[in-house]
Order: structure tokens, then sequence, then C-alpha cells
């Protein structure tokens, strides 16, 4: 079944605004609703509307890598972010760790962060490699 001619012209020019979201709900999210879970089904629901209007080749060429590297990377970075904690012998695993750099105008650096990006490519990951096999095309 081919889309219609104004989804395909149409879902290039949308797949940033799902993308930006994404990143603001997962950026916003240790003070606010939010956070890499909801960020990475914001960002999947825009990759799979593009899936639709363009094909799976398509999105696959947006991701760069299959879906199942996004969760890889995914995990590692999760469970990476714990690591941290084990250089302190009084702190458990994912006890999580912020730094505060003396450069103005930035963040506050944390591991709580870089579990959330963790997150948020598992579930970009994931999302994408179920609806992908769904939907296969032959």
């Amino acid at each position: 079944m081919q889309a219609s001619l104004i989804l395909r012209v149409s879902a290039p020019l949308l797949l940033w605004v799902p993308m930006l979201v994404s990143l603001y709900l997962l950026v916003r999210g240790h003070n606010a609703p939010g956070g890499g879970f909801v960020g990475g089904l914001v960002a999947a629901a825009g990759l799979v509307f593009f899936a639709i209007s363009r094909g799976q080749a398509a999105a696959l060429a947006v991701m760069r890598a299959p879906p199942a590297a996004w969760c890889g990377a995914g995990l590692l970075l999760a469970a990476g972010s714990g690591l941290l904690a084990w250089l302190d012998p009084a702190a458990g695993y994912l006890t999580h760790r912020w730094w505060f750099p003396d450069i103005p105008l930035t963040l506050p650096l944390n591991t709580a962060f870089v579990f959330d990006v963790g997150v948020y490519l598992v579930v970009v990951g994931t999302v994408t490699a179920m609806v992908f096999a769904l939907v296969a095309e032959e």
C-alpha cells in the first residue's frame, strides 16, 4: 500500500518535531514529568510515523543503526552509569553522583541523566524493533 502524497512529503519535514519534543522531555524529566522512557516513546512514535510514510528502509536509514544496536548501547549506558558509585566503598551500585563544574551557564553533570539517556535509547530501539517486526516488508 502506497502512502498518500501529502503524507510522504510532510513526514520528513515533521520528523524533527517529535525528536525535539522527545529531547525536551528527556532533559526536563528530572524536575518535571518526562524522562528517558517518555522521551523515548515520543521519539519512537516519530520514527514509526516516518516509517509509515516512507517505508521501513528509509526509517532505518534515518536511525543510522539497527534498533538492536540502540538497545545494546542504551543498556550499556544505563548499566555503566552505576559503576561510578563503586569508586566510593560506602555507596551501592546505581547510587547517583553529581558534579557542579565551575563553568558559567552550565547544568550540573550527573549519572542520573546518563541513566536516563540509556533508558531513552533502549525504549527507542525496543519500540521501533517491535513495530518494524510487526510490519516487516518482504
